[in-house]
């Protein structure tokens, strides 16, 4: 069985020593349940609004459980509306185990996409490195008229990887802060260190202008 060591996650937390931010939400919602469709992130003081073109979705712990292949019974009929909303390659999975070095021979991916009728992005290295992968396959789809990347929106349940990807390509993040099943001792780390952050007044950084 190939490794499920995360080397992109390790190494760039390194990142949060000079930007401790990149690992905060720009919407929080409680669980995918709660997901607005359309989707609609309120933006900040000084900032438009911008329309969410392409979503991109965790799996483990946000509509499926962590190991499953099948949409939690709590996610069905929000993932139901969300493909009614954004259809085709508007709506992209991207999970650290599905589709990466850990699914031999993307069998995991190929269930997913049966399962789920959504796209399962195949990439070598691990979120929330893999931001360059995500926007190769969006430019690759020119019909979604994505001009700039705060018109994507990362939703998952990891501060380390779903929010921090979304940050580091200039996305907006959404954070599903209860999973289907209770959190592990790593995610309750990184929740703390958020409420700390957000104690202290950092806020989550501003999505880019530019679709780089």
């Amino acid at each position: 069985m190939a490794s499920s060591f995360n080397l992109s996650g390790t190494l760039n937390t390194l990142r949060l020593l000079h930007q401790p931010s990149l690992i905060l939400p720009h919407l929080t919602i409680p669980t995918f349940a709660h997901l607005p469709i359309p989707l609609t992130i309120p933006p900040s003081p000084d900032q438009k609004p911008t329309t969410i073109r392409a979503i991109i979705l965790d799996k483990d712990n946000c509509f499926a459980a962590p190991h499953s292949l099948s949409i939690h019974p709590s996610c069905q009929s929000t993932f139901s509306r969300l493909k009614a909303t954004y259809p085709s390659a508007a709506l992209l999975i991207v999970s650290n185990t599905a589709g990466t070095s850990s699914d031999p021979a993307s069998a995991q991916a190929l269930a997913l996409e049966r399962e789920t009728g959504v796209k399962v992005l195949r990439h070598g290295t691990k979120k929330p490195g893999c931001g360059p992968a995500v926007l190769a396959y969006l430019r690759a789809h020119p019909e979604l008229r994505i001009t700039s990347p705060d018109q994507i929106a990362v939703v998952g349940d990891r501060l380390l990887t779903d929010v921090m990807l979304a940050n580091m390509m200039g996305a907006q993040s959404v954070w599903v802060r209860d999973g289907v099943t209770p959190k592990g001792f790593f995610a309750r780390v990184e929740d703390g260190l958020a409420m700390w952050l957000l104690r202290r007044g950092y806020v989550a950084p501003e999505p880019r202008s530019e679709f780089e």
